[in-house]
């Protein structure tokens, strides 16, 4: 498949093993394992770095063949998932950083179109999120939003 702001193909990461159920190594249940979701959840951390706090410090390689639920699916049941979605506070994390690099630099404009090319994702991804009701009804994607929802 081709980059989406590209000429190239490439190939698009690591595949995960082919198991479907847990292995015997595993020294945590799942009771264990859904607590410390939640423990890691309320700390504040993202989906992203619970799981790989529980890869590197607890030796869990994937919650949903402990559990039979991902990490998403866990922090819905217990009414703590964020507000935005991970992949969308990260590119806006992006655009405000880059937005700031602008304002000192303003005659860079190849980070001048990676902003552009930012924003066209993060807009794909409103109306994405929108349609499926992650995002309250009526949200809309500014800069000056973005500044306010990432500090």
């Amino acid at each position: 498949m081709a980059r989406m702001h590209a000429r190239r193909r490439g190939s698009h990461g690591s595949k995960k093993p082919f198991v479907k159920e847990k292995p015997d190594w595993i020294p945590l249940e799942p009771q264990e394992v859904e607590e410390l979701v939640v423990r890691l959840a309320k700390a504040g951390n993202s989906a992203a770095k619970i799981g790989l706090i529980l890869r590197d410090t607890y030796a869990v390689p994937s919650v949903k063949l402990v559990t039979g639920k991902s990490i998403g699916e866990i922090l819905k049941e217990k009414n703590l998932q964020p507000k935005l979605p991970d992949d969308l506070r990260a590119l806006m994390k992006r655009a405000v950083r880059l937005e700031e690099h602008l304002q000192k630099n303003p005659r860079d404009i190849h980070n001048r179109r990676g902003l552009t090319l930012i924003e066209s994702k993060i807009r794909r991804l409103v109306k994405y999120y929108g349609r499926e009701g992650r995002l309250p009804a009526g949200w809309k994607y500014s800069l000056e939003t973005a500044k306010l929802e990432i500090e």
